[in-house]
């Protein structure tokens, strides 16, 4: 009887996101406040929640509407943030996050978010939802706030893997170009590949190759190369998309991350240091409010992972419930728009053209 209580009620159509509710920083309650913040904003959603089922019903008995539309699948196994990888594989099968992307591969979930510990999630998803046709490294797409009219840039590979061929890097701008168009609707996304310098002559050979080829299938894969770009350009208005290796994309990730919390603590203490930085402070908090709001890491929060056979979305380990309804609108919004299956499609298409490209370049 328990067990019928917690099934989602048959009904319309609706879009069924798995949530790993246990893992993250802010505890379960957190993730709670994430999905109640979702219900708000999209009617026909719906959750199947993966943790410790006392305490899941205890934060569902609050909010008898999320309740309504929840079903809780008891995992009481933890994949902590400081498990390695293999040691989750090993010994996680019956942990919150293995059961949530099980739902997943079982297709009774569109979609999966979790906010714990990336490399066993990494681990766990590509075990179980295996790489799509001709992906050989799955990587991390994050959105970067930007001056772009949709206010974020995306980079990939942000962490998933520390090495990228010129495959790699080409198959990373495809399924970049491919989140862009599902995730923000751009017919042309513009994409950059990172290096020390913008001129053709600049980087390493891997990098001069991966350029070659991205520049010869932009066209017939749907979106611009606008070619060599720098660690400036990241957040600029020039591209949409920015291409790299895990290793760089990561170290740049936490710089910026760091960077972000040292501006924001130095103007702290400047607004503080006397009665006249105080006073200035008050004439300018409209304009500091606005400026949080347009930087405010948990509206960009949530990491996709691509070249899989399944959506995934990563949510920070840290983040609060509106930091979780970010991460869970990203879910919703790709698995409306069939994004896995359409990524799937893209790759296979661009890796024919630049098996073409390589041809060609052979006879030449």
């Amino acid at each position: 009887m328990a067990e019928a209580e917690n099934r989602i009620p048959q009904g319309p159509a609706s879009t069924i996101i798995s949530i790993d509710a246990m893992g993250g920083d802010s505890g379960v309650k957190a993730v709670i406040g994430g999905m109640d913040k979702s219900v708000r904003t999209y009617p026909d959603i719906k959750f199947i929640v993966h943790g410790n089922e006392a305490e899941l019903k205890r934060c569902l008995k609050r909010r008898p509407a999320l309740a309504a539309i929840t079903e809780i699948r008891a995992a009481d196994d933890v994949i902590s943030m400081d498990d390695k990888p293999s040691a989750a594989l090993r010994h996680g099968k019956k942990s919150s996050m293995w059961a949530a992307i099980a739902t997943l591969k079982e297709g009774a979930a569109q979609a999966t978010v979790s906010c714990g510990n990336t490399g066993a999630l990494m681990a766990m998803s590509t075990i179980q939802l295996r790489k799509a046709p001709g992906v050989n490294r799955p990587a991390i797409a994050i959105l970067w706030p930007s001056t772009n009219k949709q206010g974020y840039n995306i980079l990939l590979d942000a962490g998933a893997d520390i090495k990228a061929d010129p495959q790699d890097l080409l198959k990373y701008a495809i399924m970049g170009a491919s989140y862009a168009r599902n995730g923000f609707g751009l017919r042309q996304p513009r994409v950059g590949l990172l290096n020390v310098g913008t001129e053709e002559f600049k980087g390493r050979v891997e990098l001069q190759e991966a350029a070659k080829l991205i520049g010869t299938i932009a066209t017939s894969s749907d979106f611009q190369f606008v070619g060599f770009v720098e660690g400036s350009d990241i957040p600029s208005d020039r591209v949409d998309i920015v291409v790299t290796d895990g290793f760089t994309g990561n170290i740049a990730l936490k710089t910026a991350e760091g960077t972000a919390r040292q501006v924001s603590d130095l103007l702290k203490a400047a607004f503080k240091h006397s009665l006249l930085s105080r006073l200035g402070a008050l004439f300018a908090l409209t304009s500091l409010k606005r400026l949080k709001s347009r930087i405010d890491p948990r509206r960009a929060n949530g990491g996709v992972f691509l070249g899989l056979n399944g959506t995934v979305v990563k949510s920070h380990g840290g983040a609060d419930a509106t930091g979780v309804a970010a991460a869970i609108k990203l879910a919703y919004d790709l698995a409306q728009n069939d994004f896995s299956e359409k990524l799937t499609a893209r790759v296979a298409s661009g890796l024919a053209a630049s098996k073409d490209v390589l041809s060609n370049l052979d006879e030449a």
